[in-house]
């Protein structure tokens, strides 16, 4: 927000470190480049712009402790704290997306993967699988993640098998060590599959968007009951596994008035977090949008009841945390950087992380890669069946990217307080409005934005920090005022 003329006139800017603000109810909202923040009544804003705050008020010390006074400004300790926010940027791709076949025996309303019915031509090969496995160990980090998505990848169960014992031998041989993970439907899951991928510490992720009704509406299996077949795996999986199993949501326009169902289903099964994921406009998802899409308002009326209502659970005595909450959390309290990919600066495509399709085509990131099926090639940066980890890496496409997620080059990001917490993703900008960057109207901008402004207002109340600092201790991170 602008500020008026009256205080503008009063600003001591000598005495001022760096800082953004928003006005928040009735409050104003403080951040800095670290990600520090403070609260202040509107009086209190005026005499710190003023130069009038008194220095034995409370607030002046936290404001000079947290480097929004020159006075505490301590440059080092600054320094220190932003190349630890941003220690990312010198690690490399982290995370491989391997599709491993575009089948799929659901058809998801908002599918965002293009998934295909046909046999024919859409599964991966073992040689193709060696050597994007070859690629990966080629990239310059110690700890590599490799992520099966589809289509439904036990659809290709083989080269599943093949490329988990393949990266074993790679381990054995490069001394990197890679965490592979399983984003299924679980539709085809059977005894032996778990076996193997329980014995190779495989993590294990699915889909569940609510309860019964809303769950097989969304995502429609051509045989059988989805919704019954996740939840019977989803719980044997929990009681099995060595780690918890991961459960992804999709908000679709006949989610909005179930926010009570949809948390409660999730605490019934035994599931620790929920993560409430908008709809992103590719592949289906943007044919059927008029049916099954929403506004930012909308969306933002349904997290925030939602939100209200985990809280409110936890309260009493459930265990249930809410994903996208938490990561912002993570990065309001912490410098420890989480590497969530799509909401860095720059993002992580290309220098985060690699996808690589069934056909050895490989793509700046998933996005792009979903792009690339709905006929749009501009981010595919390699061919593993041809190219080489630095020909791919090196390849334009990954500095466009790099450039283009960068918040200083962003018209809407700069003077935005939340800009030390957010990101954003040009192949979403391009897809919604052919220009890699973010314009005002912009959906996911407008939606993380009302994010933040709600568990800012969160973070102010007692029941709020109570909650939210139960979540943030399997991270280490403890909570900072």
């Amino acid at each position: 927000m602008a500020l008026d003329e009256k205080i503008l006139s009063k600003i001591a800017a000598d005495k001022l470190g760096f800082f953004r603000f928003r006005k928040l109810d009735a409050v104003f909202l403080l951040a800095n480049e670290t990600g520090r923040f403070e609260f202040l009544e509107e009086n209190e804003f005026e005499q710190f712009l003023s130069g009038a705050l008194p220095d034995t008020n409370p607030v002046f010390k936290a404001l000079t402790a947290k480097g929004f006074l020159r006075a505490g400004e301590n440059l080092d300790e600054l320094k220190k704290q932003w190349l630890s926010r941003n220690a990312f940027l010198g690690q490399g791709p982290g995370l491989h997306i391997m599709v491993v076949t575009l089948r799929c025996d659901h058809r998801c309303v908002y599918c965002h993967a293009g998934a295909h019915k046909s046999d024919a031509g859409c599964d991966m090969s073992r040689e193709t699988a060696r050597r994007v496995v070859d690629i990966i160990f080629s990239a310059p980090g110690k700890n590599l993640g490799i992520e099966f998505q589809g289509g439904e990848p036990l659809l290709n169960w083989p080269v599943v098998r093949f490329t988990v014992e393949y990266a074993a031998k790679k381990e054995r041989e490069t001394g990197k060590s890679a965490q592979i993970s399983l984003v299924t439907n679980m539709s085809l899951m059977d005894g032996d599959k778990l076996d193997f991928l329980l014995k190779n510490n495989v993590s294990l992720c699915t889909s569940l968007d609510g309860p019964e009704r809303l769950h097989n509406a969304n995502r429609v299996l051509s045989r059988g009951d989805s919704h019954a077949n996740t939840v019977k795996w989803f719980k044997l999986i929990a009681e099995r596994g060595k780690q918890p199993i991961g459960a992804l949501l999709t908000v679709t326009k006949a989610s909005l008035p179930l926010h009570r169902e949809i948390v409660d289903e999730y605490i019934n099964i035994g599931a620790q977090n929920v993560f409430l994921r908008f709809l992103s406009p590719l592949g289906a998802a943007r044919q059927t949008w008029a049916k099954i899409g929403y506004t930012a308002g909308e969306f933002l009326e349904f997290y925030a009841k939602a939100l209200d209502y985990i809280i409110d659970r936890n309260l009493g005595g459930a265990a249930l945390s809410e994903s996208t909450a938490t990561l912002f959390l993570s990065r309001i309290m912490s410098d420890v950087p989480d590497n969530f990919l799509d909401l860095r600066s720059p993002c992580g495509a290309g220098i985060g992380q690699i996808a690589y399709n069934y056909d050895g085509k490989v793509f700046t990131c998933d996005e792009g890669r979903m792009l690339h099926e709905m006929g749009d090639a501009s981010f595919c940066i390699g061919d593993a069946d041809k190219d080489d980890y630095g020909e791919i890496v090196s390849h334009p496409a990954v500095a466009c990217m790099a450039t283009a997620s960068c918040l200083e080059a962003q018209s809407l990001c700069p003077d935005c307080v939340y800009k030390p917490y957010c990101g954003v993703c040009p192949v979403l900008n391009y897809a919604a409005g052919n220009d890699l960057y973010a314009h005002p109207g912009n959906m996911r901008c407008e939606i993380y934005k009302g994010i933040l402004d709600i568990i800012f207002k969160r973070i102010r109340t007692e029941r709020g920090r109570q909650v939210f600092t139960r979540w943030l201790e399997p991270r280490g991170i403890a909570w900072r005022d």
